[in-house]
């Protein structure tokens, strides 16, 4: 394991430094900006950094105020754009919540830095700058998928002299790792992208995507992000629970590539057996099962054929806020029920449909039958009558004390505390 990489310009253009057993100090973070700003000289520009919104973990407060230092007086222009997806759009103190700032200070001393949210239900949110071939798909996937692909981005992009990504990395079930150009795609992105790199991330699946670093959604990612044509950075940032393990600037490529080589580190849990039953407990950055979801993602490689997940967040009381309706139509399946009926589910959000597929997990449809290969129950606010409409468990959330699932691995039976973030996998 790598204790720290050096604070010095690399072979690949990078900046940074990373632990896997200690954390960044501020000072520390602020270093690593200075060195970045010097090296990579944004003065006199306008600045737009995209950001992720809540439910990713990341000292934001921190990097905003610090960023603000770094740069704030020497650009002509900086803003922010927070990166929703199809996310929930957030009000005015849900955006100084997540910046860590009072409303007197937005006022004041940040009076001139703008706080956006990417407004992707608006058709006139995009421009589109470029189009990714049939002939280019067929390759990248290995034949999976072979359509021409508009690329559609947030047209604020273009506003600007140098785009700065700022987010963390982590495991994810789409794309393998999350970070770099896919702030971008799907961050600020048009649906054409989003549901082609969605879905192909679920004809792959989750259970053989998540924690892999290269892979064919990446490639279609970064092909994407080659049409942005403005100087692009990035710091991508490694967080552990307790705080900042890693700090990396350059290309959102370079950047992602050293921080996810430390997240692959800190965020795979190594397991020696399968679980028979695990709990996922969600913390309250999740808001929905759309988000939620990531408690089956992230341990779905270490439950036994036949086992369950239950996703434990009495807090949450939607499917999701943005595609709900969707998704109490077409409910919850393996990807072989859609693929097998493709004539039937064409035709709905194919980001939808792979939500849906991810949720539930690896599994067959033959013959009109489907079958999990594990359970999936929601001990949440959603009521028994919709889980069961939409294809999922449903257990009361009343009727679970985290307590009594301390301590019982040796039966095969595992309580994640804070899920979401760390990726459980098996030994061999």
């Amino acid at each position: 394991m790598v204790k720290n990489t050096q604070m010095t310009i690399t072979d690949g253009a990078v900046i940074g430094k990373g632990y896997t057993t200690d954390f960044l100090s501020e000072d520390q973070v602020r270093e690593i900006l200075s060195l970045t700003f010097t090296h990579w000289d944004v003065s006199g520009q306008k600045v737009l950094v995209i950001v992720p919104d809540g439910t990713r973990t990341m000292p934001m407060s921190l990097m905003f105020r610090s960023i603000f230092e770094a740069i704030g007086e020497k650009v002509k222009k900086l803003d922010y754009l927070v990166a929703l997806g199809t996310h929930m759009v957030m009000d005015d103190d849900h955006l100084n919540q997540h910046f860590g700032i009072s409303a007197q200070e937005r006022s004041g001393i940040y009076k001139n830095v703008g706080l956006f949210n990417h407004e992707w239900s608006r058709a006139d949110t995009f421009a589109e700058i470029g189009l990714i071939s049939a002939e280019e798909t067929r390759e990248i996937t290995s034949g999976m998928l072979s359509l021409d692909v508009p690329v559609k981005v947030n047209r604020l992009v273009l506003d600007y002299d140098v785009i700065l990504i700022c987010g963390p990395v982590f495991p994810h079930e789409v794309v393998g790792f999350s970070g770099g150009n896919k702030y971008f795609f799907p961050g600020i992105s048009g649906p054409e992208v989003i549901n082609f790199t969605h879905w192909l991330g679920a004809l792959i699946t989750n259970f053989k995507m998540i924690g892999t670093k290269n892979t064919p959604v990446r490639s279609i990612i970064n092909k994407a992000a080659s049409f942005i044509n403005k100087p692009k950075l990035c710091l991508a940032l490694v967080v552990k629970n307790e705080g900042l393990s890693g700090l990396y600037a350059g290309s959102p490529e370079d950047a992602w590539s050293a921080a996810s080589d430390l997240s692959a580190q800190l965020h795979v849990k190594y397991v020696d057996r399968p679980y028979k039953k695990v709990l996922s407990v969600m913390p309250k950055l999740y808001d929905d099962i759309w988000t939620g979801a990531k408690g089956m993602y992230k341990m779905e490689p270490v439950v036994a054929d036949g086992g369950e997940v239950i996703i434990y967040a009495p807090h949450i009381t939607e499917v999701s806020y943005t595609h709900g309706k969707i998704l109490d139509e077409v409910g919850y399946h393996v990807r072989d029920y859609f693929v097998k009926q493709w004539d039937r589910f064409k035709n709905f959000p194919w980001g939808v449909l792979a939500h849906s597929t991810h949720v539930k997990g690896m599994g067959t449809f033959e013959n009109g039958v489907e079958q999990p290969r594990i359970q999936v129950t929601l001990a949440t606010g959603v009521p028994e009558e919709r889980c069961k409409r939409i294809n999922l468990g449903y257990r009361d959330p009343a009727t679970i004390r985290t307590v009594e699932w301390e301590g019982r691995e040796n039966e095969g039976i595992l309580l994640v505390p804070k899920a979401g973030e760390i990726l459980y996998r098996l030994k061999n």
